[in-house]
């Protein structure tokens, strides 16, 4: 019998030395005669708990009581019972005697004495925790009385451990036996090791060692008895001296009380079923218990409720205990995250909770689970992360930014919902500046180029703007290839006032990045005629670039007279004080969403927000946004906000051919610079007078043209545009500047029909359904009241939804 209790204890090896475990500090305190230590793995160092029992004499009662504890330890598995993996007895040499040890390797644990003075939990939280404790010991002793007909045998404090996510377990296996009360010929100890249990923690009828009566009892009467004593420990914070202490209930919680006493009932039979007790006291209905028992059976939930319960999380968990919430309401919503049983919702309430952990610990045990849930293809958890970027972004390595996160992200430029692709675009403010080179212009640039000409004015706007952030990032050959091009042929070219607002703002901003050159030839021009621009805002803005620009060739003059013209062909000056707004706009909420707005004054350099936004976004979940499809309605007002949002006039400009999975639409646009560059080489005052008077002229439209004759033009004029137009805008990114200095613009053959006016073909105003004056437009560049034209600008209303 002893050899085969020994082979069952041995596990897998023989030996201390074969123990795949290191032996750390001893706890001050344990169960019974048993050492409790803390210990690792020597494979991967992760924490355990060893507890190990000695003796002299290998028939010792307290070894065969150890080996039982640890048979029963290793078949006995419940959520609620100390987790086993690994045990063995070695002998060694003590002095002239043999010494025995049983060594029981188990989950890492400390006893619950040591837990909750490390906690020092009061008031309301102390009672939560220790409810929340007491009804997983509750659900452990119902499980061994009712499930397995077991009986533990010495239910106390001293037998109660607590996980690294302070769970309680139940442990202390010694005395564990079968309940044998059907069996009426037994007449000894039912409970063959009742011995090991203190007489304080006896019930009378074990006490008298009554077996004829501990038989007759219900299974769970000696177990109740020690739930009892348990209760009266943890509350009186003092050990269990003698049985007569249990009288003193000062301490016991008014809501527990009732089941208390019933627990210590003088009669077995009348004892409270553990069972019982989990679904009836009153005790357990609190905060706590109901939101962590919810997390617990997450998956049983439908939508609603888990809907319901995540958008409460966040203020609960201010309430709960810090130290819970952290421990183990955090690991279990990680892993609800993870696994998908969560809502989008409970981002927000992981993000709360991960704020209060160190930075250290964020990086551990939130970050892991925020980069998984990046590939999720529900629309709901994507537009959840990048609304909370701000929050964990900066935690995010440039690694993981790069290989992981930006592949995922970048899936949001072409979404076909206006508010993911702005929310993708917001969420390069933060990621940019961890992405590599080749990920900046390979992918990137050309994800925005195509947003540069969004049907969306807002989310044009954005991406001028996210420009002007990110310039830093660049190189030095992409940024000249890319910011003058991307702020004057486009931005400073669009029909949406605060787009051309933010091209200047730009260009202030990454003034240092430009040359003297091109300060004179190509920026300066294109500034000096919005200083007429119909908006007030765009021509306060325009003057004070005009005079930052002017400046900075002041300077180069200055220093050229004073023979120090060396180094002076890139020099700049700091930007322009409406250039603070640059990361506002861009983290602000800056989208029309495609509704109408009444008439209003743009707002200033400092304040554009309200001058952009005019539907409030609600706080969470997936918002659509209104589809930028034109109006059916013919209005009077003359503010472009209120008319139907065509693609940008530049929308067949692109930057370069777009590569890496970005496929464009079957009118696939062949992207050009070089037609359309007139500002590359200095222009005859004459020409420049030509096209401020071209912005001054408005724009008519034919009125009896039929609708349906707009549509059958539209292959011929869209053709055509895209042949002639758009020769590579930003040149192809990764390719080398063009070599030719300039090309004539090619107008004529954009349906323009006049050679004076080299804007006409790419600053045609937006369209509208039904023709109208807009005399009080933007008809930039545009000729006046040329029937085709008039048919041209059909065709781009109707290629936008109409």
């Amino acid at each position: 019998m002893f050899k085969f209790l020994k082979g069952v204890v041995g596990g897998s090896g023989t030996g201390l030395k074969d123990l795949p475990y290191n032996i750390g500090d001893p706890y001050p305190s344990a169960w019974g005669s048993w050492s409790h230590f803390r210990g690792t793995s020597k494979d991967d160092g992760s924490p355990v708990s060893i507890f190990s029992l000695s003796g002299s004499n290998p028939q010792d009662g307290h070894l065969a009581a150890g080996r039982n504890g640890v048979k029963r330890l290793r078949t006995v598995r419940h959520p609620n019972i100390l987790s086993f993996l690994h045990s063995t007895e070695v002998e060694a040499l003590d002095g002239s005697t043999t010494k025995f040890t049983i060594y029981i390797v188990t989950e890492p644990v400390m006893p619950l004495s040591e837990k909750i003075r490390e906690l020092g939990l009061e008031g309301t939280q102390r009672d939560e925790y220790y409810a929340w404790g007491l009804h997983q010991i509750a659900k452990a002793v119902s499980f061994l009385n009712n499930d397995c007909k077991l009986v533990h045998g010495n239910v106390c404090l001293a037998s109660v451990v607590v996980t690294q996510t302070l769970d309680w377990k139940l442990h202390a296996f010694d005395v564990l036996s079968e309940y044998d009360g059907g069996n009426e010929s037994a007449s000894g100890p039912m409970l063959q090791y009742e011995w090991l249990v203190g007489s304080q923690y006896k019930p009378m009828e074990l006490a008298k060692s009554d077996w004829v009566a501990i038989r007759k009892s219900p299974p769970w009467a000696i177990d109740s008895w020690g739930l009892g004593c348990l209760i009266y420990e943890i509350f009186s914070g003092m050990k269990l001296g003698k049985t007569e202490e249990l009288r003193n209930i000062a301490s016991i919680p008014k809501s527990l009380l009732p089941d208390y006493q019933r627990l210590l009932s003088s009669m077995p039979s009348r004892r409270l079923n553990t069972s019982k007790l989990i679904e009836n006291s009153e005790y357990f209905q609190n905060k706590l218990v109901d939101t962590i028992h919810f997390m617990e059976i997450l998956s049983l939930k439908d939508s609603v409720e888990k809907d319901t319960f995540f958008r409460k999380l966040p203020n609960l968990a201010e309430q709960l205990p810090r130290q819970i919430v952290l421990k183990k309401l955090l690991p279990l919503l990680a892993s609800s995250l993870e696994f998908g049983s969560a809502a989008a919702p409970a981002l927000t309430a992981l993000l709360k909770m991960g704020s209060w952990l160190s930075a250290e610990e964020f990086t551990l045990k939130v970050l892991p689970t925020i980069v998984k849930l990046f590939a999720s293809n529900d629309r709901a958890i994507r537009v959840a992360l990048l609304q909370h970027i701000d929050q964990y972004g900066e935690s995010l390595s440039a690694q993981v930014v790069d290989e992981q996160v930006y592949p995922h992200v970048a899936t949001g430029f072409a979404d076909t919902s206006a508010f993911l692709r702005e929310l993708t675009l917001k969420s390069m403010l933060v990621l940019a500046s961890k992405l590599s080179q080749r990920t900046m212009s390979g992918s990137l640039l050309k994800y925005l180029s195509k947003l540069q000409v969004d049907e969306e004015p807002a989310i044009r706007t954005n991406t001028t703007i996210l420009l002007g952030n990110i310039a830093s990032y660049l190189n030095e050959g992409t940024r000249k290839r890319v910011l003058i091009n991307a702020f004057t042929v486009r931005a400073l070219r669009d029909t949406f006032a605060p787009a051309r607002g933010a091209g200047v703002m730009a260009l202030c901003a990454t003034s240092s990045y430009y040359d003297i050159t091109e300060i004179a030839t190509r920026i300066l021009p294109n500034v000096v005629v919005l200083t007429i621009d119909p908006d007030s805002d765009v021509r306060s803005k325009s003057f004070q670039a005009v005079d930052q620009f002017l400046q900075i060739v002041k300077q180069y003059n200055e220093k050229s007279n004073a023979g120090d013209a060396a180094g002076t062909t890139s020099v700049g000056i700091s930007s322009m004080p409406g250039n603070a707004s640059l990361l506002g706009w861009a983290m602000s909420s800056l989208t029309l969403k495609g509704k109408p707005s009444d008439q209003a004054p743009v707002a200033g350099a400092n304040s554009v927000t309200p001058a952009t936004t005019t539907t409030s976004t609600p706080s969470s979940g997936l918002i659509e946004i209104p589809s930028t499809a034109p109006v059916h309605r013919v209005s009077s007002s003359t503010d472009f906000a209120d008319q139907p949002t065509p693609p940008s006039p530049t929308s067949t400009d692109g930057w370069g051919e777009i590569e890496n999975g970005i496929h464009e639409e079957e009118d696939n646009e062949k992207d050009g610079w070089d037609d359309i560059e007139p500002l590359e080489e200095p222009k005859p005052s004459p020409a420049l007078a030509n096209i401020q008077a071209a912005q001054k002229r408005p724009v008519s439209q034919p009125v009896s043209q039929p609708k349906p004759q707009a549509k059958s033009l539209r292959p011929k004029s869209t053709v055509k545009v895209a042949q002639d137009e758009d020769d590579d805008l930003w040149g192809s990114i990764a390719a080398a500047p063009p070599k030719t200095a300039s090309k004539p613009l090619n107008v004529k053959t954009a349906g323009a029909a006049d050679d004076d006016d080299p804007w006409a073909a790419i600053a045609a105003p937006p369209p509208t359904t039904k023709a109208k004056p807009l005399s009080a437009g933007r008809g930039r560049g545009a000729k006046p009241a040329a029937p085709k034209l008039g048919a041209q600008r059909i065709n781009r209303t109707s290629s936008s939804g109409m």
